[in-house]
């Protein structure tokens, strides 16, 4: 090819590849500032939009696990409630039964205690009943199954934990405690007796269930640290640096706009800088000076205060010294 053709403007040709490469460049970084993502989609960089897709799953799938466990750590809570309740009011039984046991009261003193007994195996039934959490009660023993499952991660693995028949092995003990004599509460305050054995069924069961609490508790701590670490690596893998991107924004709309001759801004109806000024434009008028004495009308300057000015002309206007 020629350097110089008629048909074919080289220059324009660069000029234009390099325009069309700062427009695609400047796209693309805009892209980034408005969505905040080096990787928006798999056109920005398809390996890592694939490893970050998978992550994000794993993060949905472990935080939708974790609004599970937060549900089992509900119900166990209540339950250690409740157990925490049946365990205060055996203590208070346990003072009643003493008094029952006692064979010097009288009558009626006995008939007392033994409707307090009543209140509280009452006291004790209710707690039981009412440890119900999302329609579940792990301390019914109507029940089918005292086996329970939860799912603790999102890789599907699950988390067991066994409920107990706190109405057969608490409250039956003691739920005749109204009735009891002085020989049947000595009875019950002995090793193995009903009294000693629904406290130790009692505390036993708390142990469990607040074991269990604590598992549940550091599965979603745990759970949480893992996707915020998650989280983290997921925004150095895509995230954009918005402080650099909007550097380069500016200088991409500076080169964009130093592509577009056309596009130097001037006042409406200013002359092209490049374009000569003709001799006949106000720019070339020099104000006429006032003769001697005579007042200086608005645009005239006194003639003492009257300074030639030069002005300096484009060669193609010079007038010929002969022509003048």
């Amino acid at each position: 090819m020629p350097l110089n053709s008629v048909n074919t403007n080289v220059g324009a040709m660069v000029a234009l590849q390099s325009l069309n490469k700062t427009a695609d460049e400047l796209t693309a970084t805009q892209k980034r500032i408005s969505t905040g993502f080096r990787v928006a989609d798999a056109k920005d960089d398809g390996a890592a939009y694939a490893v970050a897709e998978r992550v994000r799953g794993e993060i949905a799938a472990t935080a939708s696990a974790n609004e599970q466990l937060g549900g089992v750590k509900g119900l166990l809570d209540v339950t250690n409630a409740s157990l925490t309740n049946v365990g205060e009011t055996l203590k208070k039984l346990k003072t009643i039964v003493v008094k029952l046991a006692d064979q010097t009261i009288t009558a009626d003193q006995q008939s007392q205690y033994q409707a307090q007994a009543k209140e509280l195996t009452n006291n004790i039934k209710a707690f039981i009943e009412d440890a119900g959490y999302n329609g579940k009660n792990i301390l019914d023993e109507s029940v089918s199954t005292l086996a329970n499952t939860v799912v603790r991660n999102g890789a599907g693995v699950t988390y067991s934990f066994n409920g107990y028949s706190a109405l057969t092995n608490v409250f039956n003990g003691v739920s005749a405690a109204n009735s009891w004599t002085a020989g049947s509460a000595a009875a019950a305050l002995t090793t193995g007796g009903a009294i000693t054995t629904a406290i130790s069924n009692t505390l036993t069961q708390l142990n469990n269930f607040g074991s269990y609490a604590n598992f549940i508790d550091s599965q979603i701590t745990y759970n949480k640290a893992k996707m915020d670490a998650q989280e983290g690596g997921l925004g150095a893998l895509v995230d954009a640096d918005l402080a650099k991107e909007s550097a380069k924004l500016q200088s991409l709309q500076i080169c964009q706009q130093a592509g577009h001759p056309g596009t130097v801004d001037r006042q409406p109806g200013a002359a092209d800088p490049a374009e000569p000024v003709p001799l006949t434009s106000k720019a070339h008028r020099v104000a006429k000076p006032a003769r001697r004495g005579e007042p200086s009308p608005a645009g005239r300057m006194p003639a003492d205060a009257f300074t030639p000015a030069v002005v300096a002309a484009p060669a193609s206007q010079v007038i010929p010294a002969a022509e003048r």
